[in-house]
């Protein structure tokens, strides 16, 4: 019998096993966000500073563009790499692994010199990231009761929200210290390194993972695409990608909007602040969003709520950005296109039990990294094509990928036991 069967009513019947496993994709989350948003938080001025011109030059921009752009890549191809490994080598320690990665070059970012010294180091830190969502969320699928995966989508992507909120306080923090520097920030990413520690030694395999490779080999890479998984890889992989395309389009570019906002002084503390306020209003209201999620998948299945999501997410985000709004009310508006990003969390749940067991982790890990290659894509030109007064057009532009993306996601099987 293997932990995911072990049908837990309540925590206190819990194993702990399953509440080790719990924990350990927890944090591996929650550190995630952390090291995810550190670089957004002081991008324009970081990168200035490598540049050595003025926050104002285009040139900041294009190439803050282009580190992101990497960032997202190593992310889509560190689902994949570590996809592989996790079906190799097992689900705890490829975590492990992953965790390492994305802790050790975050740090390494403090060193940076020029700009593409940056680019690599996010880049490289990315590949782990992107191996975590993947590692992480098969464990979570061998170990936890099936019909707890839509609670246990939102409790997850509540981690990455408050890794998030963290790096916020952290950087807020550190900017009141005396003679700050930007590269600071990136001291904090290597914290997560110290958890591979306890996960080594308290987190033990999944029953699932040990008894299929008993059995055989897992399969290559290639059998993504056999006759038996290829709809199910293209459908999953379209889906992502065309939705993280707009999710990332809004994350990344509506600092720059709110930045030109004309309610906010052109004083770069006071932007500061105001950008920080923003992104705390999204991310607070994702928290909401996520058990909303997870309650409309219980009570509808996961294609139903991603189409309903996706479609919100569309409406709302083109109400933001198709006209003017006072600060205050665009604020607002940023808290509600942040409730919709409670969707992301359901596909930690809803891609892992579409593929075979030995596949699991690589099926994942593509089918929903492959987005950060379009999703870097579009960084990159917009980046290259927006200019200040074009933000709110780029943005609104953005918003209509969450139609073809509702309607893809009506197209997934339902799981009879959601």
């Amino acid at each position: 019998m293997t932990q995911a069967s072990s049908e837990a009513t309540k925590l206190s019947e819990l194993t702990s096993h399953q509440r080790k496993s719990g924990l350990a994709a927890w944090l591996g989350w929650f550190f995630d966000g952390l090291d995810l948003h550190l670089y957004t938080l002081v991008a324009t001025v970081f990168v200035a500073q490598l540049l050595v011109v003025p926050e104002s030059d285009p040139s900041v921009a294009r190439y803050g563009s282009v580190i992101q752009a990497a960032f997202l890549l190593g992310w889509a191809l560190g689902g994949a790499f570590f996809g592989v490994i996790g079906d190799r080598l097992g689900r705890s320690r490829a975590l492990v692994l992953t965790i390492l990665t994305y802790a050790l070059f975050t740090g390494l970012s403090f060193f940076a010199q020029n700009w593409w010294h940056l680019m690599v180091f996010r880049f490289l830190a990315a590949l782990g990231i992107g191996g975590e969502w993947a590692v992480g969320a098969s464990l979570l699928s061998e170990t936890w009761p099936k019909k707890w995966r839509p609670w246990i989508a939102a409790v997850l992507q509540c981690a990455v929200n408050f890794g998030i909120l963290a790096a916020i306080l952290s950087v807020e923090l550190l900017r009141m210290a005396p003679g700050y520097e930007p590269r600071w920030v990136f001291v904090i990413g290597v914290l997560p390194a110290f958890v591979t520690l306890w996960i080594r030694k308290e987190v033990p395999e999944t029953d699932e993972w040990k008894s299929a490779q008993g059995r055989r080999e897992a399969p290559p890479f290639s059998a993504l695409f056999s006759a038996g998984s290829r709809g199910t890889t293209l459908l999953a992989s379209a889906l992502c990608a065309i939705s993280l395309t707009g999710h990332w389009c809004f994350m990344f570019w509506q600092q720059a909007f709110i930045r030109t906002h004309p309610e906010v002084p052109a004083v770069a503390s006071a932007q500061a602040a105001v950008t920080a306020k923003a992104l705390f209003c999204v991310i607070a209201a994702s928290v909401l969003g996520n058990f909303a999620s997870g309650w409309a998948a219980r009570r509808f299945g996961y294609a139903r709520a991603l189409g309903a999501f996706f479609l919100t997410y569309f409406a709302l985000m083109g109400l933001t950005f198709a006209r003017p709004w006072g600060l205050e009310t665009t604020l607002w508006l940023y808290a509600g296109v942040g409730f919709c990003q409670g969707v992301f969390g359901l596909f930690t749940m809803a891609l892992p039990p579409l593929f075979p067991t030995l596949l699991r982790t690589t099926g994942a890990g593509f089918s929903y990294n492959i987005g950060r290659v379009f999703a870097a894509a579009g960084t990159v030109f917009f980046g290259i094509f927006a200019k200040p007064s074009d933000f709110s057009a780029v943005l609104l532009y953005a918003s209509f990928l969450f139609l073809p993306a509702a309607v893809l996601a009506l197209f997934l099987p339902q799981d009879p036991e959601v």
